[in-house]
C-alpha cells in the first residue's frame, strides 16, 4: 500500500478496484470489520420502552434488539439455543404467521416453545426436564455487545472480543460535546438503495473536493468548499456558512432555535464527523442528519438517512423539518449518484486502482481503517 510510482505521478494510490468489487473482498471486509467492530444499529427511541424490541439485519446475522424490565438495552442472537430456529421472523411465503417472537416480556421460540427473558435467560423448555441434567443457565440467549453514545446504539457481533468503545467513538464525543444528541429524535427518515460499495459512500463523505462539481447547492451555501476542497477550513471549529446562513437548508436560514448550550462558532456552523464502519453525522445548530450504511453486497449498500430535531422542538405546534430534509436529499442523491457512477467505473479492466489527489488526504482514513483491521485480523 506504497505510492503510484511514476505513472502515478507520485499520488497515493487507492486500495486495489477488486476491493470495492468482488465478492471475496466483500467477504474479508464482513470477517475483518462487520464481525469485530462496533457498528451503530439504532437510535435509543428506537426501543423506548420494557418489552419493545427491533430485529436488526447486518452482515448476515441477526440480532434481537430489546429493552428489559429494567430499562437496560440487550442484543441477542435470533437464534433458539434448542435446535437454531429463528425466533423473530417472517413467514409470509406461506401466508400464515407462526407463534413466537416477543411479547408480554419473553422471548418465545415459535418451534418448540422454548422461552427466555428480556435479558437472554431461558426460563422455560418443555420436557426438558429439571435437575443437574439439563442446566438452564447453560442455554441462555446467545448475547451480542451493546454500548450507546449521544442516543445512538451500537452493537457488536462478537463482544468477548470486542475493542474499547470508546477508541471506537474516538474524539466525536469531545468535539460535540456541547450538542443535546441524546435530546434529539427522528423526524423523518429516508432509506436510499445506493449501487455502490460502502467504502466507495465513507470515502465520498470524507473529501469535499467533489463538492464543487458535484454539489453547486451546497456550495452556494457554503462558497468556501470551492477552494482547495475545504482542505484550508478547521474542521474542529465547524464549517462556516455564507454570511447570514446558519443552517443546512436552502436558504440557509430556518425559524426553529438553535439547540441549547451550542457556542457562539457553533451556531453559525456545521461539523461532520465519520464513526467506522458504518456511522456519517453531520450536525447543524438546529439538526443532525445522521447516515446509517447497511453494507448489502459488493456492490450494494442500503444507506438510512435520519433527521434529527430537538424533542422539545418537534413538540412544537407547526412544527415542519421539510426545509432541512429536502435539501439533504438533494444532496444525498447527488453522492449516490456519483459513488454509482465510480462504482460502475472501477470494473473496467484497465482501471486496477484509483489516486487520491492531495486534496483527498482523508480519504485515505478508509485505506488505512480497512488495512489495520485486515492485520488484526491475521494476528487474531
Amino acid at each position: 500500500m506504497g505510492g503510484a510510482g511514476a505513472e502515478g505521478g507520485g499520488l497515493e494510490r487507492s486500495l486495489p478496484s477488486s476491493d470495492y468489487l468482488t465478492p471475496k473482498a466483500f467477504e474479508l471486509d464482513r470477517e475483518s470489520i462487520f464481525a469485530r467492530e462496533w457498528f451503530c444499529a439504532a437510535r435509543e427511541e428506537d426501543v423506548p420502552g420494557p418489552g419493545d424490541h427491533r430485529v436488526i439485519e447486518y452482515a448476515g446475522e441477526s440480532l434481537l434488539l430489546v429493552r428489559t424490565k429494567a430499562g437496560v438495552l440487550k442484543a441477542h442472537y435470533n437464534v433458539c439455543r434448542h435446535r437454531g430456529a429463528r425466533i423473530c421472523d417472517s413467514d409470509a411465503r406461506w401466508d400464515l404467521q407462526l407463534r413466537g417472537g416477543i411479547a408480554q416480556g419473553m422471548i418465545r421460540c415459535p418451534y418448540h416453545s422454548w422461552c427466555y427473558s428480556l435479558d437472554g435467560d431461558l426460563v422455560a423448555a418443555g420436557g426438558m426436564g429439571e435437575g443437574p441434567a439439563f442446566d438452564k443457565a447453560a442455554f441462555g440467549l446467545y448475547p451480542a455487545g451493546v454500548a450507546c453514545w449521544g442516543g445512538f446504539v451500537f452493537l457488536n457481533l462478537m463482544p468477548g472480543e470486542a475493542p474499547d468503545f470508546g477508541e471506537a467513538l474516538g474524539e466525536a464525543p469531545r468535539r460535540l460535546a456541547n450538542y443535546p444528541l441524546e435530546d434529539l429524535r427522528t423526524a423523518r427518515s429516508i432509506d436510499y438503495e445506493v449501487g455502490a460499495n460502502w467504502k466507495l459512500i465513507l470515502e465520498n463523505y470524507n473529501e469535499c473536493y467533489h463538492c464543487g462539481p458535484v454539489h453547486p447547492e451546497l456550495c452556494a451555501l457554503v462558497p468556501e468548499f470551492r477552494r482547495n476542497g475545504g482542505m484550508h477550513l478547521d474542521w474542529e471549529l465547524g464549517i462556516p456558512h455564507r454570511d447570514g446562513a446558519t443552517t443546512y437548508t436552502r436558504t440557509g436560514t430556518t425559524d426553529r432555535a438553535c439547540f441549547p448550550g451550542l457556542s457562539e462558532e457553533e451556531k453559525v456552523r456545521h461539523k461532520g464527523e465519520l464513526l467506522y464502519p458504518n456511522l456519517m453525522f453531520s450536525v447543524s445548530s438546529d439538526h443532525a442528519a445522521a447516515f446509517i450504511l447497511w453494507p448489502m453486497g459488493p456492490d450494494r449498500t442500503r444507506v438510512q438517512c435520519r433527521f434529527l430535531f430537538h424533542r422539545d422542538e418537534i413538540g412544537k405546534a407547526g412544527f415542519d423539518p421539510l426545509d432541512a430534509v429536502e435539501f439533504w436529499d438533494l444532496v444525498n442523491r447527488q453522492d449516490w449518484a456519483v459513488c454509482e457512477r465510480v462504482q460502475r467505473g472501477i470494473g473496467a479492466r484497465v482501471h486496477d486502482f484509483g489516486h487520491y489527489s492531495p486534496l483527498e488526504d482523508y480519504s485515505l482514513d478508509i485505506r488505512r481503517y480497512v488495512t489495520d483491521r485486515r492485520q488484526r485480523l491475521r494476528g487474531a
